[in-house]
């Protein structure tokens, strides 16, 4: 019988990319769901291929256009759901498989609100774990709900561990590709245009994620959420960078031994993994050749020129409201940044300063994080 999925983001990458697994499995799986944000022209190309039951637009701008009305009008059959309570709406249909693609703390409701109604959650949002870890996987354990991660880094260490007892860990290493800037010097970093910041080296992604990981603020974050997923200290944690993005997670045990992860740099690969998973199933979308790459580099991150990185291992161990502090004021710099309204370098001064000003609070519910996101983002705007 074929599984049932409910994609949010579908036209992101991530929900581009998750398309583009189910259309090599289609007699595995059937879109049950579609949500996007804006970009409807995508969705209505989505809708005709895939045809869901489901579709929520998230923008309620956009629900105001002639092109949303007639593309309802033309799609007559299908339920629609509008703005922010659209995607808490949609997710309330039962489904095998939650893929959640889109970006940012706008993913902590529906993920946690869908868990009654799915069998498993296939994540590729960082900010769920971020913001509220604990909280996360008390709900998905109550209700026995399978959580698979789809970040490249994640994956690979999920696929190493593989049932390995945490107590044979010694540590896990999430590798980085330095970002569109690594090879500029770190006094010319203030100048950088947006237009530069967005010029990833080797993997295509949203622009927000893009800039994350050209501050590396992107991988402190997959710090916090790996600390989450496999239950692991931060100092059992260790972030190297590795320019051409092959390998992409090590593990070390407790003897030695160095368990690292190889595949292509295309996220169908760990999606294909987490709408499969426990099933090893071939691979349409290419393999690793070593004998084409020449060689491997692998390197420590330079802390002048990834500050972020710091301030998130900072943030994960202080825990309670600071990792979802951190994350809002990074959102929000980010954004005034594509916008030049702040230079590159400011960004990740704007968070370093909202983390100062918060009064941390120890074992929150949703409701103080929530609390302490929107305060943050104040802050954040304040210092711009």
């Amino acid at each position: 019988m074929s599984k049932k999925i409910i994609i949010l983001g579908s036209t992101g990458s991530i929900g581009i990319s998750t398309l583009k697994v189910i259309r090599e499995f289609n007699n595995q799986f059937v879109v049950k769901g579609l949500s996007c944000h804006t970009n409807i022209t995508l969705l209505k190309e989505q809708i005709k291929e895939f045809h869901p039951e489901f579709v929520a637009v998230s923008d309620e701008q956009v629900c105001l256009t002639q092109d949303y009305k007639q593309l309802k009008k033309h799609f007559c059959s299908i339920v629609f759901y509008e703005g922010m309570d659209g995607l808490n709406q949609l997710v309330s249909n039962d489904a095998d498989i939650l893929v959640v693609g889109i970006v940012g703390a706008a993913a902590l409701k529906p993920s946690i609100n869908a868990l009654p109604h799915i069998k498993r959650i296939a994540i590729a949002n960082k900010e769920t774990l971020v913001m509220a870890g604990d909280i996360f996987l008390h709900y998905l354990q109550h209700y026995n709900v399978e959580l698979l991660p789809v970040d490249s880094e994640h994956c690979a260490i999920f696929t190493l561990i593989d049932g390995k007892p945490v107590n044979t860990i010694q540590r896990i290493m999430l590798t980085a590709s330095g970002g569109s800037l690594r090879h500029k010097a770190v006094e010319t970093l203030s100048f950088v245009t947006v237009e530069e910041a967005l010029m990833h080296p080797t993997w295509d992604m949203g622009k927000k994620i893009t800039i994350d990981s050209a501050t590396m603020m992107n991988k402190g974050l997959e710090v916090i959420e790996a600390h989450y997923l496999f239950n692991v200290p931060y100092n059992a944690i260790e972030v190297i960078i590795h320019p051409e993005s092959i390998v992409h997670g090590m593990v070390e045990l407790n003897d030695g031994t160095l368990l690292a992860h190889m595949s292509i740099t295309d996220m169908a690969y760990p999606i294909q993994r987490a709408l499969t998973y426990p099933d090893i199933c071939h691979n349409p979308f290419g393999n690793v050749d070593l004998t084409l790459m020449g060689s491997l580099h692998f390197s420590k991150p330079d802390m002048a020129r990834y500050p972020a990185l710091a301030l998130c291992y900072e943030a994960g161990k202080m825990g309670g409201t600071m990792p979802a502090v951190l994350n809002a004021a990074n959102e929000v710099a980010v954004q005034a940044f594509l916008q030049k309204k702040i230079t590159f370098t400011k960004i990740v001064k704007v968070v370093e300063k909202v983390l100062q000003k918060h009064n941390c609070v120890e074992n929150p519910d949703l409701d103080m994080i929530f609390d302490a996101d929107e305060q943050a983002r104040q802050l954040a705007l304040q210092c711009i």
